[in-house]
């Protein structure tokens, strides 16, 4: 994998992204570029999980998917892999979830890349018209929700350990800081 990207000229299209099949990094494209970081740490699987299984339950009585890691056609050439999205029924052996089907996108906020989760994905997930996206504080379990409003983000809440956030869209959910960090 990482020759082909080194000796790649030019913009990378959907296509070359899909071509280099599956990797031990992720590996998203952002118009033409591609944004490759490496596996998520312990604590940011931990996290994942413990969030996925609470929005898992709630998402199939919804008659929705959770999925984890999944690409996401935002538009021609713009593929994110967030951290767990809840879907809308979709094909499982597809290559990418289409944007439209997204219901809640979430990402858990590593501080080595913090600012593509607040301010890069945040403007594109708003952008497809992804209604819901949390975003997950990494070190405290914070909790950010914000729905979209136009083109952009309104935060609905925060919810710091403590407190509970309790969703009643796209799915009803209770989630607890405290439960998802070690």
């Amino acid at each position: 994998m990482t020759a082909a990207v080194f000796e790649h000229d030019g913009p990378w299209t959907e296509e070359e992204y899909l071509a280099l099949g599956e990797t031990q990094q992720r590996v998203e494209l952002f118009d033409g570029s591609l944004h490759v970081t490496p596996a998520p740490t312990p604590r940011h699987q931990r996290i994942s999980r413990k969030l996925g299984n609470i929005l898992e339950a709630a998402a199939e009585t919804a008659g929705l998917e959770l999925l984890e890691a999944v690409n996401v056609r935002l538009r021609p050439g713009r593929i994110p892999i967030p951290d767990l999205v809840i879907t809308g029924p979709v094909d499982l052996d597809e290559l990418m979830i289409d944007a439209a089907d997204v219901r809640l996108i979430c990402e858990i906020i590593s501080p080595s890349n913090a600012a593509t989760d607040k301010v890069l994905k945040m403007h594109y997930y708003a952008a497809a018209g992804i209604e819901w996206y949390l975003l997950v504080e990494q070190e405290t379990g914070t909790l950010h929700l914000y729905r979209r409003q136009g083109s952009h983000y309104l935060e609905q809440s925060v919810t710091r350990t403590g407190d509970v956030l309790v969703l009643t869209e796209p799915v009803k959910a209770t989630i607890r800081p405290e439960e998802l960090v070690p």
